[in-house]
């Protein structure tokens, strides 16, 4: 069995889609609201779900790939771990940016108590549902390309 090497070009592609797809969430005062009222029961949900999309979107949708030829670090495809990064990174990086959560949650008045720990909890959160969006793009364009 002969091993896939992981090259920086698929992190790039990945990067481009995961940027890409989530743009339009971290700008979106629905997404703010939305994350300021989930459990954090929601919120570990949501993470699996991010997980199984870029799992399935990876090894199961593209039939050419195969997880036991791909490289490795203890036992999880690169790939995958490289995914994982892109999908969360790629909506932090934005939303950090482009100041959304002072925007969204103290100046747009989302949290009635805009404390530090409040708004860090809440972006955390805003971050995760960004993610679901992001994965779709990242691994769509790691496939594609």
């Amino acid at each position: 069995m002969v091993r896939r090497r992981y090259r920086v070009a698929d992190t790039a592609q990945q990067l481009v889609g995961g940027f890409l797809l989530a743009g339009p969430f971290v700008v979106t005062e629905e997404v703010w609201v939305l994350a300021e009222n989930m459990s954090w029961y929601h919120a570990v949900v949501v993470v699996g779900i991010v997980f199984a999309i870029g799992y399935g979107a990876l090894y199961k949708a593209d039939a050419g790939r195969d997880i036991d030829t791909e490289a490795e670090v203890a036992g999880i495809p690169v790939r995958f771990v490289s995914l994982m990064i892109v999908a969360f990174g790629s909506v932090a990086i934005l939303a950090t940016a482009l100041t959304a959560p002072d925007t969204f949650l103290v100046d747009g008045g989302i949290l009635a108590d805009p404390t530090p720990m409040a708004v860090t909890l809440t972006t955390l959160k805003a971050i995760i549902v960004g993610a679901i969006f992001s994965v779709v793009g990242a691994a769509t364009a790691d496939s594609v390309f």
